[in-house]
């Protein structure tokens, strides 16, 4: 064993030195026009290596103490009180979904033809699962200033057949939770929370301030490279009823309705010894399903980085704001731009820096980002911008496999006019004041 601890030292400390050979850089390596300045990106050191080199020696390849801690530690930096980790963030959207479909709730199981509320201008994921299932996504606009639903459509979007409101916090702007909390509340709704956008942001209710993503029934994150925190590929799933926790780990691990841990028999104390549906008595819990489920688990050796990266996200969220607080103050007052605003009661944790493309403007965006992009910054569209226009919807039906509530007239017009721009810790302060540069060169020659 001492041998075994020597030479694994030994290996972690050379990790440490190939990081810094191979990985480091300073932050007077950029060169404008010349070098890429992303809208996303893994920010790490030799602590996300070490780990995924300590993790890979173990060669536990599944789920395991890796994920534990990090289910663990997450849970107490969300204050929650579970959270089951995922494959990706589109499975935690799914997951969070098809939890609610379960038999388990009884009566307040959404069924299929049930309603949704949610909005068209989304990344695909967050509406998917409601389709996928077969119940009915009722799509209603949103605000051009936050980019989130309008809640003066909300009752408007209300029928007898609505169970849920499923929405996301775009580009880690959260939405009025306060007005959407308490209609689901007053209509007792489901709710879940898109939080992969917004991981850090705060919200207020009545006075009272919690992280988004736990005001909801569940709520979702995406450990993508792009996101707040990254696994490479991963993300979770987490809330405050055990009841929910139960379906979502029964959905995630093949349908089951054991919840031994990986490697671990009999935790539960009923493997030989329960009653299960039509099955023989005492037919093995471990290969007893109670759901229709996945195989949504992470890897070990993911969850491992994660760790590393968790410890470094209060940091990750306050260099997010600060790039914001710069793009802003940057590009305050360019004519015909219009620029994202907070919503009001909350402290967002930025995914990205919105640009509208005002009414009038002698330019398009397509011109302003094919400008950006020629110079090296990257750009990106408001995600699906308007997701019942792309060819994925014509295979349904409005009004039966969908319903829309109004013209969705501010939807269509970020699907024509709005795109965004980068504020990952990555970025330098060299790199925002180029971005800054850029964008005000390009307007000026319109003046």
């Amino acid at each position: 064993m001492e041998e075994q601890e020597r030479l694994k030292e030994e290996i972690l400390a050379l990790t440490a030195k190939y990081y810094t050979l191979v990985h480091a850089t300073s932050e007077d390596f950029f060169i404008p026009d010349r070098d890429s300045i992303r809208y996303g990106g893994r920010v790490f050191n030799e602590n996300e290596l070490k780990n995924l080199i300590s993790s890979s020696l173990d060669f536990w390849l599944t789920a395991g103490a890796w994920a534990n801690k990090f289910e663990k530690d997450f849970a107490k930096w969300l204050n929650v009180k579970y959270v089951s980790l995922t494959n990706s963030g589109s499975s935690a959207n799914l997951l969070a979904f098809f939890a609610l479909t379960s038999p388990l709730l009884k009566e307040k199981a959404i069924k299929r033809g049930d309603e949704v509320i949610t909005v068209a201008c989304a990344f695909p994921t967050t509406v998917s699962p409601i389709m996928q299932f077969g119940a009915v996504p009722v799509f209603v606009d949103i605000d051009l200033d936050t980019y989130n639903i309008d809640c003066s459509y909300l009752e408007k979007a209300l029928s007898p057949k609505t169970k849920a409101v499923v929405l996301a916090h775009s580009l880690g702007n959260p939405f009025n939770v306060e007005a959407v909390y308490k209609f689901c509340q007053k209509h007792s709704l489901w709710l879940i929370e898109d939080n992969c956008d917004a991981l850090g942001a705060d919200a207020s209710v009545g006075g009272i301030t919690k992280k988004t993503g736990t005001w909801g029934h569940i709520g979702t994150s995406s450990f993508y490279p792009a996101h707040h925190l990254t696994m490479g590929e991963g993300g979770a799933v987490y809330t405050n009823d055990p009841l929910l926790n139960k379906i979502v780990r029964s959905f995630r691990d093949w349908g089951r309705d054991c919840n031994c841990s990986a490697g671990v028999d009999n935790s539960c104390g009923c493997r030989f010894s329960g009653t299960f549906g039509n099955l023989p008595v005492g037919y093995d819990h471990k290969y007893v399903y109670s759901h229709m489920g996945f195989n949504l688990k992470i890897t070990d050796m993911q969850a491992a980085i994660g760790c590393a990266q968790l410890e470094k996200l209060d940091y990750f969220v306050e260099k997010r704001r600060e790039n914001f607080k710069k793009l802003s103050d940057g590009l305050d007052n360019i004519a015909w731009l219009q620029l994202p605003k907070a919503e009001k009661n909350t402290n967002p944790s930025w995914f990205g820096f919105a640009i509208t493309i005002k009414p009038g403007a002698p330019f398009t965006r397509n011109r302003l980002t094919s400008y950006l992009e020629k110079r090296k910054i990257q750009t990106r569209t408001m995600f699906a911008g308007n997701l019942i226009k792309h060819p994925a919807f014509d295979q349904f039906m409005p009004g039966s496999d969908f319903r829309v509530i109004g013209e969705l007239k501010n939807t269509d017009y970020v699907l024509e006019n709005t795109f965004w721009i980068g504020v990952y810790p990555g970025l330098t302060d060299k790199m925002v004041a180029f971005i800054i540069e850029a964008i005000r060169q390009f307007v000026s020659d319109f003046l």
